[in-house]
């Protein structure tokens, strides 16, 4: 919309200038603004006091464009934002129902001197003024100008001079007044510089036409490109997962996750073209920093990525690393599928699972070199053991096949390297290879919070607990608010037999979350070291039942009671995970816990010695779980040590 005034409105302590398209706050600071929102503002501002129909509303700023009502809503609830309208607070834009909006502050215009007789400028609306009249009344150099006639050359000369010395000192003063609102800033402490950031999933501009995988998708690429720098700390994907509702509030949503800023934005598909709005919020004040909208062709959604995460990186004054300009793939196909196949991965219970691996595989299909799709590959098979109760040997040889060729086709992929050091950890209990793996992935990757969590996990399952505890200190200070990352923590502080530590993190985790099985099954451990056994069976039960019947949970509980002396109960518990291993596979390692608590020891070693067999990846807390110490000096426990390469 152009309406092709010049016009400068003044209402509270803010000014609108169409001519310079510019929202000024009352202390000389420019307010970002999209160029449709400013468009809105100027419409309602014009017409302050009316009440404008949406249709009008939406056919004056989108002309011969046919777009949602939504679009409209959105601009809307950004510019109340940017005006420090409260919620409901209507100070300045009033809804209208039914009907539209109106502009409900106090507007007066200051420009061409057309203030009323007897109306208040502010101090900008007297100095704007007074230089129009000044150089209305100033002499015209045409010839033949009255003014001119018998005018010695010097007082001709002298009004250039006069405002040649008035712009020099009008800018001296300019410069004086930031040099004093910057030293005011840094007395107040109050430095602008941001250091941390969450980059929200991003909406849908119409609900009804959501691809939820293209919208993480998009957090995703922009997380990856803006952590590749040393100066600004990103919270990983995991992080920002839950923030995902359509009416979440993203500075909401940025207290919670503790950052200083928040990137988030809505994205819509029509045909071959992609329209997406993105801005860039600081939480202390909910100050906009940036803003921009795109339209472009679906193809060139790689571009469009490396454009936003430039543009927030000159917003926020940071240098993007190599990392952050570099892409995997070019195929905007394979993209989409990889995408699609981190979404249902996320969702962890088998079918979504299988379901990833169906798209990452054709994701390889359109694209053989796409490193990236080949991690969230093997990602996709060990999430299938790790929580779904899937035999190893079955899938755990595709993940280390998978891994390996996508360190194959980027060795300078810190996520290759990750994955490799899991399949090592987890699979093949090659210790050197694994903290080799995690090493070169933290050399690469230095933010990486996922190998930081996997290595803090390999050197507590190893006994190194100090340096697990420094590891996972690390890793929460890249994301603090994960909840694996806490609950890992207490699991290590477990190990490292600092109980009462462990119980509060892991009480402090339950309370974030009570519906997070770890941090439930994890103080088990606690509270049977501690005598508490009902405690420690109702903590197990609840495990079990958030997870539907987890096997670990499940032998849990049996454990719990064999160690309370209730043996019938646990043989129940026992002889219900025989059942279910008629019917789908169950790891050797949960039984073998519950004949153990009962003191059958040879049983127990039996079914342990049977999980090594079947490369039972429980196996590999065989070093550090306190519910085998009273087998650590039996000869078969020892030599399974051995074969575990445990020292």
């Amino acid at each position: 919309m152009n309406t092709g005034k010049k016009h400068i409105y003044e209402f509270e302590q803010f000014h609108l200038d169409l001519g310079k398209r510019l929202l000024i706050k009352g202390d000389g600071e420019a307010m970002a603004l999209m160029p449709k929102a400013f468009d809105i503002l100027a419409f309602l501002v014009e017409r302050a006091g009316e009440v404008v129909e949406k249709d009008d509303l939406m056919s004056a700023v989108w002309p011969d464009t046919i777009v949602e009502e939504n679009n409209l809503t959105q601009n809307i609830s950004g510019l109340r934002r940017i005006l420090g309208e409260k919620h409901r607070e209507n100070r300045f834009i009033a809804t209208v129902p039914g009907r539209g909006y109106k502009f409900v502050a106090e507007v007066r215009k200051l420009d061409d001197l057309e203030t009323s007789a007897g109306e208040p400028l502010s101090q900008e609306g007297k100095r704007a003024n007074a230089n129009v009249a000044a150089e209305q009344s100033s002499p015209s150099p045409e010839i033949g100008h009255p003014a001119d006639h018998g005018a010695p050359a010097s007082t001709r000369k002298r009004p250039a001079r006069f405002w040649f010395l008035t712009l020099a000192i009008v800018g001296l003063v300019g410069l004086s007044t930031l040099g004093f609102l910057y030293w005011r800033e840094k007395r107040d402490g109050t430095d602008t510089r941001i250091s941390s950031i969450a980059v929200l999933p991003f909406k849908p501009m119409v609900a009804e036409a959501r691809d939820e995988s293209l919208e993480m998708g998009m957090a995703d690429a922009l997380i990856s490109k803006l952590s590749s720098g040393e100066e600004l700390k990103v919270r990983p994907l995991n992080a920002v997962r839950r923030f995902n509702s359509l009416d979440q509030d993203s500075i909401s949503a940025g207290r919670s996750l503790g950052v200083e800023a928040v990137l988030d934005g809505h994205i819509q598909t029509s045909a071959n073209r992609m329209r997406i709005s993105v801005r860039l919020t600081r939480v202390a004040d909910e100050k906009q920093l940036w803003a921009d909208q795109f339209d472009e062709p679906f193809t060139d959604i790689f571009r469009l990525q490396d454009s936003i995460s430039q543009r927030v990186a000159n917003a926020l004054q940071i240098t993007l690393g190599s990392r952050g300009k570099k892409r995997y793939t070019e195929n905007v196909e394979a993209y989409q599928l990889y995408m699609k196949g981190d979404f249902h991965r996320s969702r962890l219970i088998l079918p979504e699972v299988q379901k990833s691996i169906s798209y990452y595989e054709q994701a390889i299909a359109v694209d053989p070199t796409y490193a990236l799709a080949y991690v969230g590959l093997e990602g996709a098979y060990r999430a299938m053991v790790l929580t779904n109760d899937v035999k190893p040997n079955d899938v755990m040889p595709m993940a280390r096949a998978a891994s390996l060729r996508a360190v194959e086709l980027d060795e300078s992929l810190a996520e290759a390297h990750t994955a490799l050091a899991m399949v090592a950890f987890w699979y093949d209990w090659d210790w050197a290879s694994a903290e080799k793996e995690f090493l070169r992935a933290l050399d690469l990757d230095p933010n990486s919070a996922q190998a930081r969590f996997g290595y803090a996990h390999f050197l507590s399952n190893t006994g190194r607990h100090d340096e697990a505890l420094a590891e996972i200190g690390r890793a929460r200070e890249l994301d603090p608010v994960s909840l694996v990352t806490n609950a890992l923590e207490g699991q290590i502080l477990t190990f490292a037999g600092r109980d009462d530590e462990a119980l509060k993190i892991l009480q402090l985790t339950a309370e974030m979350e009570p519906n997070f099985w770890l941090a439930h099954l994890f103080m088990t451990r606690i509270y049977m070291r501690k005598g508490m056994y009902p405690e420690a069976i109702a903590a197990a039960t609840k495990a079990r039942d958030l997870t539907r019947g987890n096997a670990e949970a499940t032998a849990t509980i049996g454990y719990a009671l064999a160690k309370s002396g209730r043996s019938e109960e646990a043989r129940k518990v026992m002889a219900e995970l025989e059942g279910r291993a008629a019917t789908r596979y169950v790891g050797s390692y949960a039984p073998a816990q519950i004949h153990n608590g009962l003191g059958e020891k040879e049983a127990a070693l039996a079914l342990l010695e049977k999980a090594f067999t079947e490369k039972d990846a429980l196996m590999v807390f065989l070093k550090v779980e306190p519910r085998w110490d009273n087998l650590r000096t039996e000869a078969r426990f020892i030599e399974l040590m051995r074969k575990m390469n445990f020292n």
